[in-house]
C-alpha cells in the first residue's frame, strides 16, 4: 500500500510542477520571445499576365514547419506571407489551432494556379479548412488580402528564393 501512496504523491508533484509557470531566480515570469518573420523569398500573384502584388515570404517545407505554420505568431505585416510547399499534390486540410491572427488561405496546384480560396479563417478555430482539390502549395496571408487585391481562383503565383 505504501508504494501506491508514494506513486500517488509523486504523480501529484509531477503534475503540479509541470503546470507551474516558469520563472527566473527572482520569481519573475519568463515569457517566450515572440516568433518573428524571416524573409526567405519573394512571391508574385499574377492575374492576366500582370503582377497584382509582390510579397515577402517565409517557406514552410519540413514536417515541423508545415505542421506549425503561423501558429503562435501575434502579427504579420501586410506584405508578408507564408508559403507551404508539399512533396506531393493531394488534398490538404488546414486549421487555425494556436493561430492568433485571422488569415486568408490560398490552395494552389502544382501548376501554380490558385484552386481554392478560404477567406477570413478565424483565429484559434479548429474547424477543418479543406483544399477541395489536390494541391501542392498553400499560401497564408493576413485576412482580407484576397478581397483587397481582388484575387480569384485561376490567378497564379511565382516565387524566388533569397
Amino acid at each position: 500500500m505504501k508504494v501506491y501512496k508514494f506513486l500517488y504523491i509523486l504523480s501529484f508533484l509531477c503534475i503540479f510542477y509541470s503546470c507551474k509557470e516558469e520563472s527566473n531566480s527572482e520569481g519573475e515570469s519568463l515569457d517566450q520571445a515572440p516568433i518573428t518573420f524571416t524573409k526567405e523569398g519573394e512571391l508574385k500573384i499574377i492575374k492576366n499576365d500582370s503582377t497584382i502584388i509582390d510579397l515577402d515570404i517565409e517557406f514552410a517545407e519540413t514536417e515541423y514547419e508545415t505542421s506549425t505554420g503561423l501558429m503562435y505568431r501575434e502579427s504579420m505585416e501586410g506584405n508578408q506571407a507564408m508559403l507551404f510547399i508539399f512533396d506531393d499534390e493531394r488534398p490538404h486540410n488546414f486549421y487555425m489551432k494556436n493561430t492568433y491572427i485571422p488569415l486568408d488561405l490560398f490552395f494552389i496546384t502544382k501548376e501554380k494556379s490558385i484552386a481554392t480560396i478560404i477567406e477570413n479563417a478565424m483565429p484559434l478555430d479548429e474547424s477543418n479548412l479543406p483544399s477541395q482539390v489536390p494541391v501542392t502549395y498553400v499560401l497564408e496571408t493576413n485576412a482580407g488580402f484576397a478581397k483587397l487585391y481582388n484575387i480569384k481562383e485561376g490567378d497564379s503565383i511565382s516565387w524566388t528564393r533569397n
